[in-house]
């Protein structure tokens, strides 16, 4: 019996579905884009295999990459999360903020005010869905919190911290407490999930920020509910100092890289991956089991393994499939890089220090960046100007090539004194313009001590910065 079909009739066809689907793309591309923002805590510069982890593969983070745009000299506004957070969320130096000067926000009642504009209340009026999944950590309600900034779901933890499995204290959905038991990174990329899936069917752009703890400590695999039980038990301390390995570090990412894939999948089962922007970076750099070559310090430091990051991005007919970026970087950089993706605009009334990256994503060429730090812990400041890092750490300076020498091991402050000099000065002209510390914050910070004797302090003030 003969086909039904001439070969004309099969080119036809084939070029009609090719048409179809090019029409396709060109619609997602006209339409306002839906943004799932992923950000991972305290996961250190090399932590995903993409940015060169040997000892595990997060195949997941990884296909971000391959169908994205790695940024290569990426930084996170802060040393540590709350910092950072207010950074990200605001598009502006945290330290302009009460709640930027605590790092880390823990003890205080201070938290980001409801009238400061964020990224979710900025694309709110632009016509978004937003959701938080994950950790909050910029104030305690009922003055602060998600739905106070912008966003119309939460379900995560809005401390600094949570356990992985007894969170039945800990865990919210919205202003209710959630009796969900589980692997917690796995109950966020469920979550994830489904908000996805609801948000898809009403057709309106969406804000997914999914914020996971992993893998902050406490050091807990997906079946290490007898450490949870170690870890949380009454006179136990849940910062778990006496925990953790690298073998369980990488089930931690894993898990974290699994849920991620996920969410990608549902997307796509959703039809509409072609039009979502996928971001996926981290709060700060590494703790304990990280991984930050080529750099030195961790997090609470303000040297660069403390602020370097992955930051990847995702926007098919955007941004051009396995690509790498040399642009200088910082987390504040996205509000004003997604609000203008959404066609929306930043408030006048708080004008973002962060740039626009759309040139960089459509391949435009780097440009020269001055980027600025302080912490209060052992008095740190640090400045970077193209390839110059002014860095200060106690009473100690430097000045280094942190592209020729990313390990910052050699001090460039005498033989170059004319670019110490400028440089010191721009920080101190730029710190002048933001809110002076408050000798009240919080000056807690762990790898505080380590870092004081490593550059000298006396006991004194290592006991400060405990």
């Amino acid at each position: 019996m003969s086909s039904r079909f001439t070969r004309r009739d099969v080119m036809a066809g084939g070029a009609g579905a090719l048409a179809l689907a090019a029409a396709e793309r060109a619609h997602a591309q006209a339409t306002k884009p839906n943004i799932v923002f992923i950000m991972a805590d305290d996961l250190g510069y090399a932590d995903v295999s993409c940015y060169g982890r040997r000892d595990y593969t997060t195949a997941n983070i990884d296909r971000i990459a391959r169908e994205g745009m790695r940024f290569m000299q990426a930084y996170a506004n802060s040393a540590v999360c709350s910092a950072t957070r207010t950074g990200l969320i605001t598009g502006r130096y945290q330290y302009r903020y009460p709640i930027g000067l605590e790092e880390p926000l823990n003890f205080r009642d201070v938290g980001l005010s409801p009238d400061v504009p964020t990224l979710p209340s900025l694309l709110k009026k632009a016509g978004y869905q937003t959701a938080l999944i994950g950790k909050w950590h910029l104030g305690s309600p009922p003055k602060y919190g998600p739905d106070k900034s912008g966003y119309d779901r939460f379900y995560g933890f809005l401390p600094g911290s949570s356990d992985y499995f007894d969170h039945a204290n800990s865990l919210w959905d919205g202003h209710e407490k959630a009796n969900d038991a589980g692997y917690l990174t796995d109950l966020l990329g469920n979550r994830a999930v489904s908000t996805v899936e609801d948000f898809a069917r009403t057709r309106s752009p969406f804000l997914i920020s999914l914020h996971f703890n992993a893998p902050h400590w406490p050091w807990e695999g997906p079946e290490d509910q007898a450490e949870s039980r170690r870890v949380t038990a009454p006179g136990s301390s849940i910062a778990d100092f006496d925990g953790g390995s690298l073998a369980t570090y990488a089930k931690m990412v894993l898990a974290m890289d699994a849920a991620i894939g996920r969410v990608l999948t549902a997307l796509e089962r959703a039809g509409i991956a072609e039009n979502t922007i996928v971001i996926f970076t981290s709060d700060n750099g590494g703790e304990r089991f990280s991984d930050t070559w080529p750099f030195s310090g961790r997090k609470t430091e303000l040297l660069e393994g403390g602020v370097r990051i992955p930051s990847i991005i995702r926007w098919p007919g955007h941004v051009r499939a396995n690509t790498i970026s040399n642009q200088v970087m910082i987390s504040m950089d996205w509000l004003p890089t997604l609000v203008a993706a959404a066609g929306g605009a930043p408030d006048p009334s708080s004008p973002p220090d962060g740039m626009n990256l759309g040139p960089q994503l459509s391949g435009a060429a780097p440009v020269s960046r001055k980027l600025f730090w302080r912490y209060k812990n052992n008095r740190q400041e640090a400045m970077r100007d193209g390839d110059w890092k002014y860095l200060k750490i106690l009473d100690q300076t430097f000045l280094f090539n942190v592209v020729d020498d990313p390990l910052e091991r050699a001090n460039l402050k005498e033989r170059r004194r004319d670019i110490y000099d400028r440089l010191a000065s721009e920080w101190r002209a730029w710190n002048a313009t933001m809110l002076p510390l408050d000798p009240m914050s919080n000056t807690g910070g762990f790898g505080a001590n380590e870092l004081a004797d490593r550059f000298g302090a006396p006991a004194r003030e290592r006991a400060v910065a405990r």
